[in-house]
C-alpha cells in the first residue's frame, strides 16, 4: 500500500539516517507537521537525517462507531486489556515494510533508522522496532501504550541474549485521560522485563499531547543515536 507522505531531507549534505515520525489516530501527515512547525516555531529538520512523515489510510474505526478514519489499525476500544485485531495489524506491517525496505534500498542501513510516533503512532513505533525489525537504531512513543498479551511481547520472547535491541524513549503525560500514564508505565515495564533498555519520562503538566520539551529531548535523543558526521580538516598548506 502507498501512503502519501511528507518527507523532510536532511538540509546538509549527507544523509546519513532516517527517521519515521507516524502520527495518532485521525491525524494525518501533514496535520503533525504543522504540529510540530506550531512547537519549534520552524519544521522539523536535521543536517544529516531525512525525515518520513506518512499519512494512515482511512479505513473503519470501532472506537469510532465503524466511521472511516485515518487510522493505521483498527481496535475494538481504547483499552489496554483489549486484545489487538492481528489481521489488521498485519495489513500495515507490510506497508511499514516497504518504507523500510525502500530507505535500506538507498545505502540507510537499518540501525540508522528511527521509528518513533504519538499515540497509536506510537504504538505502531514499538510494533515496528520490537516486532518487525529489531535491527533498527531506536524507538520513541509520545502517550502510547501496547495491549496486554500484545504481539510484541510474544516476539521479543524469542529474543537471545546478545541480542542487541533498538533503544527505546517513552513520554507520557500524567494528566492524559484518553491514555492513562499507568498503561504507558505498564507497557515500558513489559519491555524492559524482555530487554528492551530505555527511559519512560512522565510529564507533570502534559495531556494526550505532545509537548515541546517532550519534542526537544526527542530531537537530542536523535542526535545521540544518529550523530552528524564530523567533516574531514583540509590538510594545512606549508
Amino acid at each position: 500500500m502507498k501512503l502519501i507522505e511528507k518527507v523532510f531531507n536532511p538540509t546538509g549534505k549527507n544523509h546519513v539516517g532516517t527517521l519515521i515520525f507516524f502520527h495518532g489516530s485521525g491525524d494525518t501527515g501533514n496535520g503533525l507537521t504543522e504540529w510540530l512547525r506550531f512547537l519549534l516555531g520552524k519544521d522539523l529538520e536535521f543536517p544529516h537525517i531525512k525525515i518520513i512523515i506518512p499519512t494512515a489510510p482511512v479505513q473503519p474505526y470501532a472506537p469510532m462507531g465503524g466511521e472511516n478514519s485515518n487510522v493505521w489499525f483498527n481496535r475494538k476500544r481504547i483499552e489496554m486489556d483489549c486484545p489487538e485485531i492481528r489481521t489488521s495489524l498485519a495489513s500495515i506491517y507490510d506497508t511499514v515494510n516497504e518504507i523500510l525496505k525502500r530507505e535500506t534500498s538507498q545505502g540507510v542501513p537499518a540501525n540508522r533508522i528511527i521509528v518513533g510516533g504519538f499515540s497509536m503512532g506510537g504504538a505502531l513505533a514499538l510494533h515496528t522496532a520490537y516486532h518487525l525489525n529489531r535491527d533498527l537504531a531506536g524507538a520513541f512513543a509520545i502517550s502510547s501504550f501496547l495491549n496486554t498479551g500484545s504481539i510484541v511481547y510474544d516476539s521479543l520472547g524469542c529474543v537471545t541474549e546478545d541480542e542487541r535491541l533498538p533503544d527505546l524513549l517513552m513520554f507520557h503525560g500524567e494528566r492524559d485521560t484518553l491514555v492513562p500514564i499507568e498503561w504507558g508505565q505498564t507497557t515500558f515495564d513489559e519491555l524492559a522485563k524482555l530487554g528492551v533498555r530505555g527511559q519512560f519520562v512522565p510529564n507533570r503538566n502534559a495531556l494526550h499531547e505532545i509537548k515541546k520539551e517532550q519534542l526537544m529531548r526527542v530531537i537530542e535523543w536523535i542526535n545521540k543515536l544518529i550523530p552528524e558526521p564530523r567533516e574531514e580538516s583540509s590538510p594545512s598548506k606549508l
